[in-house]
């Protein structure tokens, strides 16, 4: 839920990014660090160990300017995606506004990708959240690799509820902004 301070004037928004393990959140997260005006953003943090990339969440504060005179900042999260971390997702995802749902396109990944969605839907319901009535997107990662499932595939078993997607190169940065104005536009909609 977003945090409207009226004393500051300031509007603040999460956005999480949720998927599997290596799906290409945080690799978005730090395309829009090294793309954005240091001004206008915050530091990332990420929290690492020997063996998984994010264990718990990359916190990038974006400034996106003013809506109707408040200052309007997103808070932008990723969830571990491997599957032993699952409360840590509930715990990240829990005063989300906003859900850019990550997909790994290669064709290996597809079974990965269906439980995750489905432990999304799931995670939502815990939270007193329905996924189809929330700004939600999804980014179809990793279109470069020559295993990609093609996009009619993935939008026919992955995006049931026909939100806004796009297709992304994350390490490349193709897509990612694209994404993030995508959710943030719902997000302010929703407000």
């Amino acid at each position: 839920m977003a945090l409207i301070n009226i004393a500051t004037h300031e509007i603040h928004c999460k956005i999480v990014y949720y998927g599997i393990g290596y799906c290409g959140k945080t690799t978005n997260l730090q395309h829009v660090h090294r793309s954005i005006d240091p001004r206008a953003r915050g530091d990332m943090l990420s929290i690492a160990t020997e063996t998984e990339r994010t264990l718990f969440f990359d916190f990038l504060p974006l400034d996106l300017g003013t809506v109707h005179g408040f200052r309007t900042r997103f808070h932008l999260y990723t969830v571990p995606g491997q599957i032993l971390y699952e409360r840590t997702r509930l715990a990240v995802l829990n005063g989300a506004d906003g859900i850019v749902f990550v997909v790994d396109s290669q064709a290996e990944k597809f079974e990965e990708n269906i439980q995750s969605i489905a432990e999304l839907e799931m995670n939502m319901r815990r939270i007193g959240k329905d996924l189809g009535r929330f700004p939600f997107v999804i980014q179809w990662n990793k279109r470069d690799m020559a295993n990609a499932l093609p996009v009619p595939v993935l939008e026919r078993y992955l995006n049931r509820r026909r939100v806004p997607s796009y297709e992304a190169i994350a390490s490349a940065g193709k897509g990612v902004f694209a994404s993030l104005r995508a959710i943030s536009k719902n997000v302010m909609a929703q407000l």
